[in-house]
């Protein structure tokens, strides 16, 4: 089993979903878990669930679209913990499901906001304070991920927002790896395919046969579980990867391999 016994994890995004299922999967491995949640209620949720089973964690109110609520949730995890080890930029929403021209520029923005700048204003504040602080015995100073998408290494129909707003993330990711590799912070990107949340799930019920369409898509024929993409996400940030950086995984059953 990993271990992350005493780092400190932000997640963002994390009351639900992906976010949920990842800041679960680092207490059970023995982290400090920041919930970095815009939904008050789902962000103590999920932190109350992690203290039931005997971890600790902090729950922080974070628009990851407003850069000055992510630095005050920066420095609160600071005072709380004392150091950051690893950043989850998960948080993001899928917008409005229409062909291109049906597409509005506040749309566009909507999206580019949450998605693209919720991860470059994430990684500049993260990336500030893990460059202020030692090593803290780890091979890195600090690990960063950032959740992509399927949808960021191919095209969406009915959604090029979204996919913009994806593609750009691993083009972030990939840059800043570059960056700050010599500085000893790992960058990297997951990318899920169609994954149970309620972003996926609200799809679901946007035509008949919606699941089974999407199954069909996939080759291991079924949708993605948030443990499937949390257990990716800790392994990018363990002593067991120390040399993987800069990479957007694809966490898809197998959809773009043909």
């Amino acid at each position: 089993m990993l271990d992350f016994t005493n780092q400190v994890a932000f997640i963002t995004g994390a009351g639900s979903g992906i976010g949920r299922a990842t800041a679960l999967a680092f207490a059970k491995a023995g982290a400090r878990i920041v919930v970095a949640e815009v939904n008050e209620t789902s962000g103590q949720e999920t932190a109350t669930l992690i203290r039931e089973s005997g971890r600790e964690a902090l729950s922080v109110t974070c628009d990851v679209a407003n850069p000055s609520q992510i630095d005050t949730a920066i420095q609160q995890t600071v005072e709380a913990y004392g150091r950051l080890d690893i950043a989850i930029n998960n948080a993001g929403i899928g917008g409005r499901f229409a062909r291109l021209l049906d597409q509005t520029p506040d749309d566009f923005n909507e999206i580019m906001a949450v998605n693209v700048g919720g991860v470059f204003h994430g990684m500049q504040a993260q990336i500030r304070q893990m460059l202020k602080q030692p090593e803290n015995g780890h091979s890195d100073r600090g690990k960063i991920v950032n959740v992509s998408s399927v949808a960021g290494v191919r095209g969406m129909p009915m959604g090029a927002p979204y996919s913009a707003s994806k593609h750009a993330v691993i083009g972030l990711t990939k840059t800043a790896a570059l960056e700050y590799a010599q500085r000893n912070i790992r960058i990297n990107a997951v990318c899920p395919v169609y994954t149970h949340s309620a972003m996926v799930d609200h799809l679901l019920t946007m035509a008949p046969n919606m699941e089974e369409r999407m199954r069909r898509v996939i080759p291991v024929g079924r949708l993605g579980h948030p443990d499937d993409i949390a257990q990716a996400i800790l392994w990018l940030c363990s002593d067991e990867n120390v040399f993987c950086t800069g990479q957007a995984i694809q966490m898809d059953g197998g959809m773009t391999a043909g």
